[in-house]
Parts: C-alpha cells; sequence; structure tokens
C-alpha cells in the first residue's frame, strides 16, 4: 500500500474521532444543562405550592382553633392543592400532607380555644402545635433528592 494513503487515511480517522469527540463533548454539555434548568423549575414550582400548602394549612388550622365550622372556601383550596401534592410529590411529602389535613378537620371537632389557652398551648407543647414540622422536613428532604440530580 502507498504510504501517502496511509497517511491520508491516519489524518483521515483522526479528524473524524476529534470531530465525533467534539460533538459528543456538546451533546454531553447541553444534556446536563437541561437537567439543571428542569430541576431548577421542578423546585421552584414545588417550592411555591408548597409555600400555598403551608399558608392555607396554617389559615385552616388557627380557624379550627377558635371554631367549630369549617372554613368552606379555604378547606376547598387546601383539598385542591392536596390534589396537586399527589401529581408532583414524594409519597413522604403526600403522607405528611394528609396527616396535616386530618389534624385541622379532627380540631373542627374540639372546642374552640381562647386565645390565653393557644398562649399556653403553644408555651407548654410548642411541638404539638407546630403542625407543619414533618410537612416541611419531608418537603426539605424532596428539595435535597432533586438537587442530587444535578450533581
Amino acid at each position: 500500500m502507498n504510504s501517502s494513503l496511509i497517511s491520508a487515511l491516519a489524518a483521515l480517522t483522526g479528524a473524524s474521532i476529534g470531530g465525533l469527540a467534539s460533538v459528543l463533548a456538546s451533546w454531553l454539555l447541553y444534556q446536563r444543562q437541561v437537567r439543571v434548568q428542569w430541576v431548577e423549575q421542578e423546585l421552584n414550582f414545588r417550592g411555591g405550592l408548597y409555600k400555598e400548602f403551608i399558608e392555607d394549612a396554617s389559615k385552616c388550622y388557627v380557624d379550627a382553633l377558635q371554631h367549630d365550622t369549617g372554613d368552606i372556601p379555604t378547606l376547598v383550596a387546601l383539598h385542591a392543592k392536596m390534589g396537586r401534592l399527589r401529581i408532583l410529590s414524594s409519597p413522604t411529602v403526600i403522607a405528611s400532607a394528609e396527616k396535616v389535613r386530618g389534624k385541622i378537620l379532627d380540631t373542627y371537632l374540639e372546642p374552640d380555644k381562647s386565645f390565653a389557652e393557644l398562649r399556653e398551648l403553644v408555651r407548654t407543647n410548642e411541638d404539638s402545635f407546630d403542625l407543619l414540622r414533618e410537612f416541611s422536613e419531608a418537603c426539605r428532604e424532596e428539595f435535597a433528592a432533586l438537587r442530587t440530580i444535578v450533581r
């Protein structure tokens, strides 16, 4: 075989391999950027949903502590957020949100509390008064799990 032909084939093969490596590196970088953007959007969207759930649950819980009849519009909004949580969230977040909703509904059946009773409840047993602690921790764990997808 002609040495000039071998040299030409070697140069062509080297250029092809170099070009293919460059295309592959660009594609991998693009895939990573897409994944990072998806995780950021997911974190922002879920963060907004969790914030809304916490706000509605807090309003319902305070209302339940002070009244024996439910605030129907707020309970409906809370129920709607539960449906959205079921679509997007992990089973741990959903389970803790269901506990929150159950505690709110149970609280409506309890006797109304005066402000003095609420103050005493907070001072003596803050853990039982903090209705959303487990939910917040589950959300934080879910966010941490999503962030590991990017790494």
